[in-house]
């Protein structure tokens, strides 16, 4: 299945760039000092109370030939961004991103001070500090965000349909091709694919449950 495949690829790159870029964000927002530091969690939330044609609509303007980000792209590659799979990446980059950050921030909070204190206290940096005991206590939040994030990008559908299309091969996902083949009432095709994403949502979350489950568990016990 085309679409299948490139409803995965798209997800695992979504989320190993989210990652990347979620990671110092989160960090900064559950650690900052800030006072307006609510409004950059405001926009990192909006992909969740905003409608995904919105956000996609505008994602749409942004990457087309008049678009700051259209524009870029065209005059580096000599296409635009919207209607290709390089825009569907990104456009995933954006409406998936609190389902990364969020994790991460929850996890971050819940971290003693006690322990960064007698990190600081000892001389540790801060970058040690952050591989050595932030990030290791936050392995729970981690690996949640990164099959949110996983699972939010393979059941796209508004924002995918916005900017990318219905190009077979190319922007073509699987929930796109749940909704053709209801709409041509190929309703056995369509149950098969959704019944391949329920599946692998379901699998997904246990995982997540059963994996943190047993982190925490480990964790108490040291």
């Amino acid at each position: 299945m085309t679409e299948l495949f490139l409803s995965f690829r798209l997800a695992f790159l979504v989320t190993a760039i989210l990652l990347v870029l979620a990671t110092p964000l989160a960090y900064w927002l559950a650690f900052s000092k800030w006072r307006a530091k609510f409004l950059i969690e405001a926009v990192v939330a909006l992909p969740l109370v905003l409608p995904p044609t919105v956000l996609g609509f505008y994602l749409l303007i942004a990457m087309g030939p008049r678009g700051p980000l259209g524009k870029l792209w065209l005059a580096l590659f000599g296409h635009t961004l919207a209607f290709t799979f390089t825009g569907l990446v990104i456009a995933s980059v954006f409406y998936s991103l609190p389902f990364c950050v969020q994790p991460l921030v929850a996890s971050f909070e819940k971290i003693d001070p006690k322990l960064l204190a007698a990190s600081h206290v000892l001389g540790v940096g801060k970058e040690r500090t952050f591989f050595r005991i932030i990030l290791p206590l936050s392995l729970p939040g981690a690996i949640t965000a990164a099959v949110l994030t996983f699972a939010h990008t393979l059941g796209e559908f508004g924002v995918v349909l916005m900017v990318g299309g219905n190009l077979p091969g190319a922007t073509r996902t699987v929930s796109i091709s749940i909704y053709d083949h209801v709409q041509s009432i190929e309703y056995v095709a369509a149950n098969q694919l959704a019944l391949a994403l329920l599946t692998i949502s379901f699998v997904l979350l246990a995982l997540v449950y059963g994996v943190n489950r047993r982190v925490g568990v480990r964790w108490l016990a040291r």
